[in-house]
């Protein structure tokens, strides 16, 4: 607000980004459970791709193959 002198204020128009996004940002009130849901299940998620890529045979044939290589070094 802008003081006009005697008192008086006027509101000043909200620049065009602060209007668009005010819908967005409302009321925060049960968004921490909604996100923390959507985080775990994304986690969850992740860790079961990971899993799943990591037991795979060629992943494993790779590793076993590259630990054996280290093993077989001669000193």
């Amino acid at each position: 607000m802008v003081l006009l002198g005697q008192g008086r204020h006027v509101r000043r128009k909200a620049p065009w980004w602060r209007r668009w996004f005010r819908p967005l940002l409302g009321s925060d009130e049960g968004m921490s459970t909604a996100e923390y849901a959507i985080g775990t299940v994304a986690a969850a998620a992740l860790a079961a791709l990971l899993y799943t890529v990591i037991t795979g045979d060629s992943v494993v044939s790779k590793l076993t193959s590259l630990i054996e290589r280290a093993l077989a070094v001669t000193f």
